[in-house]
């Protein structure tokens, strides 16, 4: 199980959301995706805590909290979906025929 920890400063990092949770257990590891063009992190983070008690509490107590002018969201993260094809919804460059034409 996962924490999904939602609308986090863009100057949080993995160090301080380590700090955080560690007042409710061990943390096992910290993700902070980051924008894949300006590498700059995208206001959400996963924590990973070493029982789900730790995690509930956790989720229990910072919920809601003030932290760096922001009011966290903190849940159980929801499994990735699946959102199938990233190729433009299956169109075609060539027309959509399958064929290249020759002249």
């Amino acid at each position: 199980m996962s924490i999904y920890v939602g609308n986090l400063s863009y100057e949080v990092g993995e160090n301080d959301l380590k700090q955080v949770f560690a007042e409710y257990g061990t943390v096992k590891n910290v993700q902070v995706p980051t924008d894949r063009e300006t590498g700059r992190p995208r206001g959400f983070a996963f924590v990973e805590m070493s029982s789900d008690a730790e995690e509930t509490a956790a989720i229990e107590g910072l919920d809601g909290a003030e932290w760096m002018g922001r009011d966290l969201k903190v849940n159980k993260a929801k499994p990735k979906e699946d959102r199938g094809s990233s190729f433009g919804g299956g169109r075609r460059g060539n027309g959509g025929s399958g064929y290249s034409k020759r002249y």
